[in-house]
């Protein structure tokens, strides 16, 4: 992207801007009274899964938030954390490459569904997280 890690940062790590970039989390706000981006903030998004439904509340705590460099959030069913989406900035020239990142928890059980659906799965994240990142460097780019 065109513009300095610490743009990127900004946007991405402003969760309640979300809905403007993902196919998926339409909306998202900040809970236990967090208003920003720090480690063991809590929010929660809304979730149209697949872009088509089932919809539904999900909740996420910030795991890593380095400004310019790193915004990382769990997303948590049942007090547990099942996967972490995150944002890695790094510098580029006079822009930044940005990468967006997914993993799930080391459970048995995400494994034994990542190996049976998993193929369905990362082909959606992978195209909404193409999705998301073109979303993001238009907006930012347009006001640079």
């Amino acid at each position: 992207m065109n513009v300095s890690p610490d743009r990127v940062w900004a946007l991405v790590s402003d969760i309640t801007k979300i809905g403007r970039y993902s196919p998926e989390t339409f909306e998202a706000e900040w809970l236990d009274g967090a208003t920003g981006p720090v480690v063991g903030a809590r929010f929660r998004g809304h979730v149209k899964r697949n872009g088509k439904g089932p919809t539904y509340w999900t909740k996420c705590t910030v795991t890593k938030s380095e400004p310019g460099r790193d915004f990382f959030f769990g997303v948590i069913s049942k007090d547990k954390q099942l996967s972490e989406w995150g944002y890695h900035l790094e510098p580029a020239g006079d822009g930044t490459d940005v990468t967006e990142l997914f993993t799930l928890a080391p459970e048995w059980w995400m494994k034994l569904y990542w190996m049976l659906l998993g193929w369905s799965r990362g082909r959606t994240n992978r195209a909404g997280m193409r999705q998301t990142l073109e979303r993001i460097k238009a907006e930012v780019e347009a006001v640079a």
